[in-house]
């Protein structure tokens, strides 16, 4: 008789997710969009729903620490871009971040509330 390790725990599929961690995963992305009316609010309103529900929902710690990772990732491309407006080139890189960021919340949002795990491209995972 061998003893063979145990298999780690699966992911949850989008069927076992519940409607109430759905909901608050989709807000954890939306809320990026209040950084339109408040400043830094791409980062405080992802931020606040993930302090808020991350111990109630695993689903919601995963997508609140992914939003928080892609706002702060576009944030820092934002300023570098900012920075580049120097020479030009940092004008049509704003712009493309911008329609970028914002395709990507929305995508995201719909994909949270399928109950899938969105993982966002060209994200620096800076919280674990």
């Amino acid at each position: 008789m061998t003893m063979d390790a145990p298999e780690p725990a699966p992911e949850p599929t989008a069927a076992e997710v519940g409607k109430d961690a759905r909901l608050f995963g989709m807000l954890c992305h939306l809320l990026a969009l209040t950084g339109f009316v408040v400043p830094f609010g791409s980062i405080i309103g992802p931020l606040v729903m993930w302090l808020i529900k991350r111990e109630e929902f695993p689903f919601v710690d995963d997508q609140g620490k992914e939003a928080l990772n892609f706002a702060i990732s576009m944030l820092i491309y934002a300023i570098v871009a900012g920075i580049l407006t120097i020479v030009i080139i940092g004008i049509p890189l704003l712009i493309a971040i911008f329609v970028f960021w914002l395709v990507m919340v929305i995508i995201a949002a719909m994909k949270a509330n399928s109950g899938i795990a969105y993982r966002y491209p060209l994200t620096i995972r800076l919280i674990k």
